[in-house]
């Protein structure tokens, strides 16, 4: 199938009921066209015109901007997926993170396990404090030849072979049930992952955000205690971070920034009520100059440069997930 790039950007939305294709018209993201009508889309990710959707019910991959949608299932032996991520580095690999937690690897039409997660998973005792299952991985991150995974409640899990292979470093037990964190490891509840191309790597955990300098070997809090699921890393600048901190699962969130690498925090609350009594930021996504807010509710809130103030778009759209650019 001969795939053809759009003249306008594209968005795609993972929703509760739908994936939903937007596009910027007349200076206003507007929602284009949607697809997978009926399935709950946990998460999205492209590589070169494809998509890929992981869904409450597997995977599936569209080759033509979202028009038509196939099953991409075969050998997803877990079939609740939690967060995909396209390798940056290795066309047509892309990376399943599921509940409970596994790790399969998409390759040559098919997927396939990565038997180490269960393991460790069952050796720990991993959980999730609102569900029965085993824990998830929530999040990925790529940092040249490594690949970083979210595991809550468990830690950090690390690869060294784009994503085949995993161990726990030695700043991530893989306990999910201590009771305080030990000096330099991070803390269990690991929510979200990001890594700076600098090789900083930084988890957003349910006791604060953490930050390595050394590949995951040892970390330092930047803030915390507080309960947080999302943080945004500067591409050009590691000190400058956007964190969304809360009181608690769903409550008291706020959006707070720094630019000397967690020293000192400031309230970025410009266009926004905060703190909001009943969500937080589920998650951070950079387009272009356009910095994205997923908050727990389903909602969407963009800030157009960093001098801007937020704004909430595609109200109309509700039980956003999950968000990403078309990349052809």
């Amino acid at each position: 199938m001969t795939l053809h790039a759009s003249s306008d950007p594209l968005m795609l939305l993972a929703t509760d009921h739908s994936l939903v294709v937007c596009a910027r018209r007349d200076g206003e993201w507007q929602s284009v066209r949607g697809g997978l009508a009926g399935h709950h889309v946990t998460a999205v990710t492209t590589q070169n015109g494809v998509i890929v959707a992981g869904t409450r019910d597997g995977a599936h991959g569209s080759e033509d901007g979202g028009l038509s949608w196939t099953q991409a299932g075969s050998g997803l032996t877990i079939p609740l997926v939690r967060w995909v991520a396209a390798h940056p580095d290795v066309p047509g690999r892309v990376l399943a993170g599921t509940e409970p937690a596994g790790i399969f690897v998409w390759d040559d039409g098919s997927w396939h396990e990565c038997p180490r997660i269960s393991a460790l998973r069952d050796e720990h005792g991993w959980f999730l404090p609102y569900s029965p299952e085993a824990g998830c991985i929530r999040g990925f991150a790529f940092l040249r030849d490594r690949v970083y995974a979210a595991v809550e409640v468990g830690g950090v899990l690390v690869s060294s072979d784009g994503g085949e292979h995993w161990a726990l470093p030695a700043g991530s037990s893989g306990n999910p049930r201590l009771d305080a964190v030990p000096r330099a490891e991070v803390h269990a509840d690991v929510h979200s992952i990001e890594a700076h191309p600098d090789g900083d790597v930084f988890a957003a955990t349910g006791g604060g955000l953490y930050r390595s300098r050394d590949g995951g070997d040892s970390w330092a809090s930047l803030y915390g205690p507080a309960y947080c699921r999302a943080v945004w890393v500067d591409p050009e600048d590691a000190d400058h971070l956007v964190l969304g901190p809360a009181g608690g699962v769903g409550r008291d969130g706020r959006i707070e920034e720094t630019f000397d690498g967690g020293e000192s925090w400031s309230r970025l609350s410009e266009g926004l009520d905060l703190p909001w009594p009943n969500r937080m930021v589920e998650r951070f996504a950079h387009i272009g100059n356009e910095l994205l807010a997923l908050t727990s509710d389903g909602r969407v809130y963009l800030r157009e440069g960093r001098d801007a103030a937020w704004g909430r778009v595609l109200a109309e759209i509700e039980g956003v997930n999950a968000v990403c650019a078309l990349a052809y």
